[in-house]
């Protein structure tokens, strides 16, 4: 994932509630919460090399899954 950075505007009343939320914990800012629910929401798909996905393939084709 990049780690260029822009910026989003969210209304004060939901940024003040959410630093409340994570007071107290290990996250440091808003920015970090708001960023660490996005990662979880959309995570970086896996991409495997063509040698890792015939090995997947023939795992697949053992387990009875795919002929």
């Amino acid at each position: 994932m990049s780690d260029e950075k822009v910026a989003v505007k969210i209304n004060k009343e939901l940024y003040d509630k959410i630093q409340e939320k994570i007071e107290g914990t290990s996250i440091t800012s808003v920015e970090e919460y708001i960023e660490l629910l996005l990662e979880n929401e959309f995570p970086e798909e896996t991409e495997y090399t063509e040698e890792e996905e015939e090995l997947i393939r023939e795992r697949l084709r053992r387990l009875g899954y795919i002929e």
